[in-house]
Order: structure tokens, then sequence, then C-alpha cells
């Protein structure tokens, strides 16, 4: 009963947000970049359906009102509620660790040269919920290539930002801060991750990760690091927010799997927002394996969650 409240409270906010939307629906922006105050502002030459599924997707009420981002508190529905204090302009991205040419870059000079892509992509939490996302954004290799990675690289780490002055959860212990993330070289260049810095076509809201967060549809969701500020490569696994926080519950692959449960409930099946009863199995790597299964050939699974 009290989830779900819980889940009924987080889903009552779409009102607000569509509201919100539609007081910035005639906002326009020639570099399709965020106005730094949390607004959506059209993105610019978009490709359409790069990826897509035909499962329907989410409305936009929905993906911007429910939220885990622990930076602005741990309910649903406090990244949209504090999110607007975040200052997104202007935005500086370092790329640097172990590769031949190391820089910080502002965001608009990041992605001013790449093709932005619409990707429409499953989203499966590790809290067992789902939804079907329109992204747009840029393949993460784009970024990472130019930087010549090292043959010592094995890992790429990512930082989000760190100002607890605009961040209100990071003036609480309920993560180590700043929040980090890592994925192996091969899933980094895997053409399915992504930089996101958009959805729906606008540039992202602050609740969902603006200026620019990390997309891998396979994994659950936490992988999904927002407001970047740093991209390290680096030889050895690097720690992640939810392993640090727990690691008897959280692993560093966190690959969507239905057969391995999380210690306190079952991953097998998972409710598809914005119903609350609804459920539908859950697919082994959210239904992308035909794409990444051969990266994992010869792991446990089961033991490399």
């Amino acid at each position: 009963r009290r989830e779900f409240f819980r889940l009924a409270g987080g889903l009552l906010i779409p009102g607000a947000a569509g509201s919100l939307a539609g007081a910035c629906g005639d906002a326009s922006s020639a570099a399709g970049l965020s106005d730094g105050g949390g607004r959506q502002l059209p993105l610019q030459n978009v490709k359409a359906k790069v990826i897509n599924t035909d499962e329907p997707l989410n409305r936009f009420e929905d993906i911007t009102s429910y939220n885990n981002f622990y930076e602005f508190g741990t309910g649903k529905n406090d990244p949209q509620r504090y999110g607007g204090s975040l200052k997104t302009s202007p935005w500086t991205v370092k790329i640097d660790g172990l590769c031949n040419k190391p820089a910080s870059y502002h965001l608009e000079d990041l992605i001013k040269d790449q093709q932005l892509e619409e990707r429409i992509y499953r989203l499966r939490c590790v809290e067992a919920w789902s939804m079907v996302i329109p992204w747009v954004g840029i393949p993460l290799s784009t970024v990472l290539n130019p930087a010549e990675p090292q043959g010592k690289a094995k890992y790429v780490a990512f930082t989000t930002l760190f100002r607890p002055g605009e961040m209100p959860g990071q003036r609480t212990d309920a993560l180590q801060w700043p929040y980090v993330e890592g994925l192996r070289m091969d899933e980094a260049m895997h053409p399915l991750t992504i930089l996101a810095d958009g959805l729906y076509g606008k540039t992202l809201m602050n609740q969902n990760g603006a200026p620019i967060r990390l997309v891998v549809p396979w994994k659950y969701g936490f992988k999904g690091i927002k407001s970047i500020v740093q991209i390290k490569f680096v030889e050895k696994q690097p720690p992640t927010a939810w392993s640090i926080a727990n690691p008897q519950e959280y692993g560093f692959y966190s690959n969507v799997n239905p057969e391995v449960d999380h210690p306190r409930w079952s991953q097998a099946r998972e409710k598809r927002l914005p119903s609350l009863f609804a459920t539908y199995k859950t697919q082994m790597f959210n239904g992308y394996g035909d794409q990444v299964a051969s990266m994992y050939s010869g792991m446990d699974l089961k033991r490399n969650y």
C-alpha cells in the first residue's frame, strides 16, 4: 500500500510538467542548447528515429515527472521540484586520462559538428519499472575517438557535477558524492551507447540529466550517469556510485537480466509506467541481446551482474 501511494504521488505531477512544457513551447535557440535555467529549447538538425521500437512512447509528462536523480533528492518528483536551481550554461566537459589528446570542451564545441540522432530506447530501472524514451544524442564513440585513447585504457570513467548549492541532494549522505559511473571500453564504444542532450526533439530538462547524460539501453538505468563533467580513460575498473553504496546489491556491469533477482525483489517482470499494475516480462539485456550479448561471451552473467 505504501508503495502504491509512493508511485502514485510521483505520477501526479504530469500536469505541472505539461504546463511548463507549454510555457516553453515558443522558445528557440539557433544552437539548440539549454538557456541554462532548466527550460527545454528546440534542437536543430536531428535525424529522426535512427533506432526505433514498435512499443508506445511514454509521454513527455511521464518522463520528466518520475525520475531517480538523487542529487536533487530521493523522491521521484524531487528532481522536477528542485532541478530548476541547476544552471547548465556555460557547461564544460573534461576528457582526460589515458589518451593522447586530453582536452576540456564547452558543451557546444563538443557536439557542434556531430549529427544529432533520435534514439527511441527502452529504459529499465533496477526498481523493476520501465519506460520507452525518445532520446536525442550522439554515439559516445564519436566523442571518445578524437581523444585517441591509449592501449592501456580498458575502461571509461564518468563523473557528475558536484555543486551542492544548486543540487540539494548533495547536501545529504544518500550517496557518496560526486556520482561516478563506468563502462568497459567495448561497452563505451558500442554503437548503441550514446551521450544524450535531448528528449522529444528538445534539450534535456534538468531532472533528466541536463545538459548531457549517458544512455546505455541494455543496462539498468542507474548506469546512465547524468550532468556529466568528466570522462576519463582508465586502466582499472573504476568505482561506481551504487557499488560504493551497497556492493552486495549492485555490481559494475548491471546488465538487465531477468534471471538475476535483486536481493530484495524479483527482476523477472517490470511495470511499464505510467501503469501501476500491468506488468511485462523483462527481456535479457532489455531486449538488445542480439546487438550486445557477444561482448559478454564466456562471462558468468549471474555473477557479473
